[in-house]
């Protein structure tokens, strides 16, 4: 049984407005949000999957195919478990919990194959994708692998993108974006404070569950209503929890969708696509582009 010691001050506080467990049927993926439906609500943030392997499926989600992007940017992070990355233009490493791939697919990209679990017994995360501004949406790809973003002292957050609390990511994320990674103790209390103009709001819990105005458990998104109120959650008394949230000021544009691509007009669209087209017979022609560590690098 899931108890809580406190409970929210709900005159005070942000009130949940749609709450999904999402769609399996991508094997250890479960696809929390999507373009067409949570992310028209809550533009830019438009996609959202939770992933969880453990055991020898751990190395079974490498297998997954190589695809392209456009419009966008997708932002890896991991509850559980380390990768490792191997980039030509971003050297080699590993990261985990803390830690960021950050790849905005802007005018193009191919990829799939850049990360490769370490020998851990389980890998959890999340796989967010940002609808970018129209300045940003066709411009020039670009990837990077950050092994430790920033903290706030005394908080239990890390800042994957955006500021908080004096604290900038060194992620390049557009401006009016906050994500957090965030950990609280069984029984913790823990209030975030929307910057100015932040009016759209979510989480989804990893693991755990949380007092947000209502119960939110381990595999559960919810959203929030549009405003600037602040939201005050409290972890269970029993196991904690573990959780991203989202805050953003609103995105202003409709969404034109395609495949794998997400833009602001039709033209931007067709653009991406045509590129995406172009790049796909250049991957082909490249032929076999693993490295020694087993990645296959971004290809822009």
């Amino acid at each position: 049984m899931t108890t809580f010691s406190t409970t929210p001050d709900t005159g005070l506080c942000r009130h949940i407005t749609q709450r999904t467990l999402g769609a399996a049927g991508h094997g250890p993926i479960t696809r929390l949000m999507s373009p067409s439906d949570l992310g028209q609500l809550l533009k830019p943030f438009v996609f959202l999957d939770i992933f969880d392997v453990s055991g020898d499926a751990v190395h079974a989600m490498e297998s997954m195919p190589i695809h392209p992007h456009s419009g966008i940017a997708t932002v890896t992070v991991f509850t559980e478990g380390r990768v490792r990355y191997d980039d030509p233009g971003n050297g080699q490493g590993t990261f985990g919990y803390g830690g960021v791939e950050w790849m905005r697919a802007g005018g193009g990209i191919w990829h799939g194959k850049e990360l490769t679990a370490e020998e851990v017994p389980r890998i959890q995360g999340f796989q967010l994708w940002i609808a970018l501004p129209a300045d940003l949406e066709n411009a020039e790809p670009e990837s990077r692998y950050i092994e430790s973003v920033g903290t706030i002292e005394g908080q239990p957050a890390h800042v994957i993108l955006g500021n908080y609390q004096g604290v900038q990511s060194p992620v390049p994320a557009p401006e009016g974006v906050n994500y957090l990674l965030v950990t609280l103790k069984p029984g913790e209390r823990w209030v975030y404070h929307p910057p100015i103009g932040h009016s759209v709001g979510w989480l989804a819990v990893a693991k755990g569950a949380l007092n947000a105005e209502g119960v939110v458990r381990a595999g559960e998104m919810v959203s929030f209503d549009a405003s600037e109120l602040p939201i005050t959650l409290h972890a269970s008394d029993q196991e904690g929890a573990v959780f991203v949230l989202g805050s953003a000021v609103p995105h202003p544009h409709p969404l034109h969708l395609g495949y794998y691509s997400v833009h602001t007009n039709a033209q931007s669209l067709e653009k991406g696509e045509r590129r995406i087209a172009e790049l796909g017979k250049k991957l082909q022609a490249a032929g076999d582009r693993r490295t020694e560590s087993g990645t296959t690098p971004v290809f822009r």
